[in-house]
């Protein structure tokens, strides 16, 4: 057994119940739970809408690679190359924002337990 998992095995025997129950829900989570947890609390709606606006800037960016090969103008190929350059951009853009909401969201998460670990804590050095 590793050294956290004895850590963690130690908090949970001091908790109650209630707070060894919350202490579970604050586990570290795997990918998809990350990306879930992005569509969760105040800011979620937000989410959605940079989701549906990251389709359409795709969409577009579609749009302009057909352009790019259908013209043989150097003007527009500079014009359609640009509206491409420009939907990337705008699409990397609103990952760095979602995967930035993941990594506060874990930051939290790591917060909270530290809290319940400090309270637990001071609780056990006050009954003494």
């Amino acid at each position: 057994m590793s050294t956290l998992e004895d850590i963690d095995t130690l908090i949970k025997e001091t908790l109650t119940e209630e707070e060894s129950k919350f202490y579970d829900e604050l586990d570290e989570q795997g990918l998809f739970g990350s990306i879930g947890s992005i569509f969760k609390g105040k800011l979620g709606w937000l989410a959605v809408i940079m989701n549906i606006v990251n389709l359409g800037v795709f969409g577009f960016m579609i749009y302009c690679f057909i352009q790019f090969f259908n013209v043989t103008e150097t003007n527009e190929l500079i014009q359609w190359g640009l509206g491409i350059v420009i939907s990337a951009m705008f699409m990397s853009m609103i990952k760095l924002y979602a995967w930035m909401q993941m990594d506060k969201r874990a930051i939290l998460r790591e917060m909270k337990r530290l809290e319940l670990q400090v309270s637990s804590l001071a609780a056990k050095i006050s009954e003494q």
